[in-house]
C-alpha cells in the first residue's frame, strides 16, 4: 500500500470519487477484448445483451439490463475464458426518421448523435464490452449483407412479393406486421390500426413453422419457459381436416380448415370473410350492393375488433348457398367480419351449436342450430351458450355412437375417400411481412424492369445506399419517401440495361436484428455477412439477456434467420441462442415508467447522485433478474453504505500490511500482482483464523454456483454477510494484519468486481495490488473449510415433493425460501406460475403453493 493509499485511506469513502480516475486508468488496457487467435485453447464464452436502439441516452432499464449480463460476463472473464461480449446499435427505425422530419435533418445526425451519447454512458456505466467489435446497423458495410441476405432469401423461394391484406398506420403512414399491432393498435405511435390491400415483400418462414416447434425441446430447459410457451401459442399449429364445400356460382369447391371435422353435420352455414376476394366471386349479383355497402364499415375495423367475442355479430347473405358434403343439405352463404381473409382460406364452416362466435351470429340472423355432439348440458339453441366439449356423437349419420378422436378418424376417412377432404395441419403464424414504406432502413434489392420484370440488383452493386433525403422530403405521404428520389429510383436493368425502378419499400428492422449477433464474431469481414469458421468459433451465443417484451418477435425471427442459414450450409447449428435470461422492467409505484404519468426516473441524475456502482448494486440486489424492480421501493443509499463498509475493510487490510512491510523495513506492505487472489488451502498453521476462512470458503462456493444460475441477488446478500464477518474479525477478533483477514477482503473485493467495478478496483489497490480486479483469477473454495453437518430439505410443489436440498442446520427461513424457490425441480413444477404461499420449516421443509 503506497503512501498515497494509506492517506486514502483515513477518508470517507464516496464510490463517486473513483469513477473518473479509473475510467481513465481502464481506458488504455482494453481489457475485455476477445481473442480470434486459433492458438488460444482458453474456453470460449459468448455472451450478449439485445443491442439497444439509440433512441436518446441510457435509461433505467437499461441500468438493470446491462447491469446483470455485465455481472455475469465478469464472472467468465475471471474464471479464465476466452470471453465474446460485444457492443452495437439497432440504429435503423422510424423514431429516426421522425426526429428527422421535426428537425429538417438527416436521419443519421439524430442516430449518430445518440450512439455516441450512448456510447460514453455505456463506458462510464463499466460494462465489459468489446469495443473492437462495435458495429451499427444503419452503417452501408452492415445493410450491404441484409440485401445480401434479402437476395439467398430469395433465390431459395423464401422471399415473395404478393398483393394482400396489411395493417397500416395512419399516422406513420407504413405497413405493421401483426406482431407490431398491439390490441389493434400501433406499437409505436398508438394510432388505430386499419386494413389496406397492398403489394409487399414476405418471407416464408410458415415453411419453418414445424421446424420452429420441434426445435425447442432442446431449449425446455435452458429458455423461460413463457417464452416458449408464447412462440407454441404464435405459431399455433393446430391438427384437423380441410373439407371441400361445393358452392353455388364457383366451378371449384371452396376448402375451409377444422379441427373439429367430427362437427360437419351441425354446420348449418357457411362464412366468408366479408373483405377477401371470395366473398365477392361469390356474391350472387343482387346482393352486390349490400356486400359493397357492408364493406365500408368493415375497413374501418382491426382485427382485434373483429374478433372480439364480445362484439354483435353483423353479415350479409351472398345469395348463394353451400352444399355440406356430410349432410348433403344446401347451406347459406354469409360474409362477416369475424371471419379474417388471411386466416386460413377465409371462409369457416359454421356450427352454431358447439362454436360460441357461429351461435351468436346464428341467433342474430335466425339460423339453424343443430346438436350434434352430446355433451350433457342443456340445448345451446335455447340457452344461447355453446357446447364446445367432447361427448358422443349425435344426428351424426355414420358417426353416431362414436367419441370425438374416433369420429374425427371416421369423418377424415369418409372425406378422403370422397374426394371431398383429407386430414390436414394449420397454423396460426403468417409469413413475415417485411416491406415498410419508410425512409431509415434498407432498401430492398430489386428492380422493375418493363422487359424484363422483377430483378434482383447484381452481388456486385451491393450495397444499395440510401440517397440523401432529409426534413420534409421525408414525411409520410403513403408511399416510401424513398419514390421522391426519383435519380435514385431510375436506374439500369441488371439483365437489359433498359430503364428499371428501384423498389422503393425498405426491410423491416427486424431483418438487422435477426443475424447481427453472427456478425459480432467477425464485424470487419467483407467476404460475406459472417466469417463462417470465426462463428464456428463462437456461436451459437451461450447466454443471451433482455426483455421477455422480444419473446415473439425478435427471437423467432432470429431462429428462423438461423436455419435458413443453416440449409443454405453457412452454419452448423440451428437455434441462435443456447440460453436466455430474461430481465425484469424497472418500474415505480407498480407502474411503468412515463413522462405522462409523472413517474419518471431519470438514470443520469441517479448515477449523479450516487455514482455508478451503487445503482448496479441497487438493481441487482432489488430481486432475481426476471422479477421487476420497483424503484420506488429500493435505497440506492444503503448500497452507498455497503460500498464504503468494503472499502474500510480494503483500506483497514491495506494499511495494516503497509505498517507489518513499515515495521520490516520493506518499502511496501503490497501483495501478489493483478493477475493473483487469495485462495487458501486447509487450515494448517500460518492460515490465520479458522472461523472467518469457513465463512469466506462458503461464500466463494455459494456465490460461484448463484452467479451460475442467476440469482445474482443472493450472491450480494452472501457478500454482505462476508463483510459483516471480516468486520467483526478486524474489530473484536484477530486483526487486519490476520492472513485469513486478508484472504477474506481479497476474495471480497474479487467476488465485489461482477457488481461495482470501480469500487472493487479502488479496494484492490488499497490492498497493494496493480489494476485490474478484473484480471484477477477467481478464488477457488477449499473443499476442506466446507465440511460442516448437511440435512436435507424437502421441495414441495403442491404438496408433492419436486427436488431435495442439502442445507446446514442452521439455515435461515429467509435462505431457505430463496434456495427452495430457485432448486431447478421447484421451478419447473412451477413453470412460470407465482408461489401463492411459501411454507417454510427450516431446515427440513419448504412447501410451495402456486398462484
Amino acid at each position: 500500500m503506497t503512501a498515497e493509499s494509506a492517506e486514502r485511506a483515513q477518508q470517507h469513502y464516496d464510490p463517486r470519487d473513483v469513477q473518473e480516475k479509473w475510467q481513465q486508468r481502464w481506458a488504455g488496457m482494453d481489457l475485455f477484448r476477445a481473442s480470434d487467435d486459433p492458438a488460444d485453447q482458453r474456453p470460449r464464452t459468448y455472451l450478449l445483451d439485445m443491442f439497444p436502439y439509440p433512441s436518446g441516452d441510457l435509461h433505467m432499464g437499461h441500468a438493470e439490463a446491462y447491469a446483470i449480463a455485465d455481472a455475469i460476463a465478469r464472472y467468465y472473464f475471471h474464471r479464465g475464458d476466452n470471453v465474446l461480449h460485444p457492443i452495437g446499435w439497432d440504429a435503423f427505425g422510424l423514431p429516426a426518421e421522425n426526429a428527422a422530419i421535426r428537425n429538417n435533418t438527416h436521419p443519421a445526425d439524430w442516430t449518430y448523435a445518440n450512439i455516441e451519447t450512448q456510447a460514453a454512458s455505456f463506458r462510464r456505466y463499466a460494462v465489459s464490452f468489446d469495443w473492437s467489435r462495435r458495429l451499427q446497423t444503419c452503417d452501408p458495410e452492415y445493410y450491404r449483407w441484409n440485401q445480401w441476405l434479402f437476395l439467398r432469401f430469395y433465390e431459395r423461394g423464401l422471399a415473395y412479393r404478393k398483393d394482400g391484406y396489411v395493417n397500416w398506420c395512419p399516422v406513420d403512414q407504413t405497413v405493421l406486421a401483426n406482431e407490431q399491432v398491439i390490441a389493434g393498435r400501433c406499437e409505436r405511435c398508438g394510432s388505430e390500426v386499419v386494413r389496406r390491400m397492398l403489394t409487399q415483400w414476405y418471407f416464408k418462414i410458415t415453411e419453418y413453422a414445424d421446424r420452429l416447434l420441434a426445435d425447442m425441446e432442446p431449449l425446455a430447459d435452458k429458455w423461460p419457459d413463457p417464452v416458449l410457451l408464447m412462440q407454441r401459442n404464435w405459431i399455433g399449429r393446430s391438427q384437423g381436416a380441410e373439407i371441400r364445400f361445393p358452392v353455388e356460382g364457383l366451378q371449384e369447391p371452396v376448402t375451409v380448415f377444422t379441427t373439429r371435422p367430427d362437427t360437419l353435420f351441425g354446420a348449418t352455414f357457411f362464412v366468408v370473410a366479408a373483405d377477401s376476394p371470395l366473398a365477392a366471386e361469390i356474391c350472387a349479383p343482387e346482393r352486390q350492393a349490400a356486400l359493397e355497402e357492408y364493406l365500408t364499415g368493415v375497413r374501418k375495423l382491426t382485427d382485434i375488433e373483429r374478433q372480439a367475442a364480445d362484439r354483435p355479430k353483423t353479415g350479409v347473405f351472398l345469395g348463394r348457398h353451400a352444399i355440406n358434403p356430410g349432410t348433403g343439405e344446401p347451406i347459406p352463404v354469409w360474409a362477416s367480419d369475424y371471419v379474417l381473409p388471411d386466416y386460413g382460406t377465409g371462409a369457416i364452416m359454421a356450427v352454431p351449436a358447439h362454436d360460441q362466435r357461429d351461435l351468436d351470429f346464428a341467433r342474430a340472423h335466425d339460423l339453424p342450430v343443430r346438436v350434434v355432439v352430446e355433451t350433457g348440458e342443456p340445448d345451446p339453441a335455447e340457452t344461447g351458450v355453446a357446447t364446445p366439449g367432447d361427448g358422443e356423437l349425435i344426428n351424426s349419420g355414420p358417426l353416431d355412437g362414436l367419441g370425438k378422436a374416433e369420429a374425427i378418424a371416421r369423418i377424415t376417412g369418409i372425406l378422403a375417400a370422397d374426394g371431398n377432404g383429407r386430414a390436414a395441419v394449420s397454423y396460426r403464424l403468417r409469413d413475415w411481412l417485411v416491406s415498410r414504406q419508410r425512409f431509415w432502413g434498407t432498401p430492398i434489392p430489386i428492380v422493375y424492369c418493363d422487359a424484363c420484370g422483377e430483378m434482383p440488383v447484381p452481388e456486385e452493386q451491393l450495397p444499395v445506399v440510401l440517397p440523401d433525403l432529409r426534413g420534409q422530403d421525408l414525411a409520410p405521404r403513403g408511399v416510401s419517401p424513398l419514390a421522391a428520389a426519383t435519380d435514385w429510383v431510375n436506374t439500369e436493368c441488371p439483365k437489359c440495361g433498359g430503364h428499371a425502378l428501384r423498389d422503393t419499400d425498405t426491410m423491416d428492422t427486424f431483418v438487422d436484428s435477426s443475424w447481427y449477433f453472427l456478425r459480432y464474431c467477425s464485424p470487419h469481414y467483407t467476404g460475406g455477412p459472417f466469417d463462417e469458421a470465426a462463428v464456428r468459433r463462437w456461436a451459437p451465443v451461450d447466454l443471451y439477456v433482455g426483455g421477455v417484451e422480444h419473446a415473439i418477435l425478435h427471437l423467432l425471427y432470429s431462429r428462423f434467420f438461423v436455419k435458413v442459414l443453416h440449409d443454405m450450409g453457412t452454419l452448423d447449428f440451428t437455434e441462435p441462442f443456447t440460453r436466455l435470461l430474461n430481465q425484469g422492467q424497472v418500474v415505480n409505484q407498480g407502474r411503468a415508467m412515463s413522462k405522462s404519468l409523472g413517474n419518471g426516473v431519470d438514470l443520469g441524475e441517479q448515477l449523479a447522485v450516487y455514482g455508478v456502482d451503487a445503482i448496479r448494486l441497487t438493481m441487482i440486489f432489488a430481486s432475481p433478474p426476471e422479477d421487476d424492480v420497483d424503484w420506488a421501493d429500493v435505497n440506492p443509499d444503503a448500497q452507498v453504505k455497503f460500498l464504503g463498509r468494503v472499502w474500510r475493510v480494503s483500506a483497514d487490510v491495506g494499511s495494516a500490511a503497509a505498517a507489518g512491510a513499515a515495521e520490516a523495513g520493506a518499502p511496501d506492505g503490497g501483495a501478489a500482482g493483478a493477475g493473483s487472489a487469495a485462495v487458501a488451502g486447509g487450515e494448517g498453521a500460518g492460515h490465520g483464523d479458522v472461523a472467518l476462512r469457513r465463512v469466506t470458503h462458503r461464500t466463494i462456493e455459494e456465490v460461484t454456483r448463484l452467479v451460475e444460475v442467476a440469482r445474482l441477488n443472493v450472491a450480494v446478500a452472501r457478500m454482505m454477510e462476508l463483510v459483516s464477518a471480516t468486520r467483526k474479525a478486524i474489530d473484536s477478533g484477530p486483526g487486519p494484519a490476520d492472513p485469513a483477514v486478508r484472504e477474506a477482503a481479497e476474495t471480497l473485493v474479487v467476488l465485489l468486481s461482477l457488481f461495482a467495478p470501480y469500487t472493487a478496483e479502488e479496494c484492490w489497490e488499497l490492498l497493494g495490488h496493480e489494476p485490474s480486479v478484473a484480471q484477477a483469477v477467481w478464488p477457488v473454495a477449499d473443499p476442506e473449510l466446507l465440511v460442516q453437518e448437511r440435512v436435507t430439505c424437502v421441495v414441495q410443489v403442491a404438496g408433492k415433493v419436486r427436488d431435495r436440498l442439502e442445507v446446514p442446520p442452521g439455515i435461515s427461513e429467509a435462505e431457505l425460501r430463496e434456495l427452495a424457490l430457485a432448486a431447478p425441480g421447484a421451478v419447473r413444477a412451477l413453470a412460470g406460475r407465482e408461489p401463492q404461499r411459501v411454507i417454510v420449516r427450516p431446515p427440513r421443509l419448504v412447501n410451495i403453493v402456486p398462484a
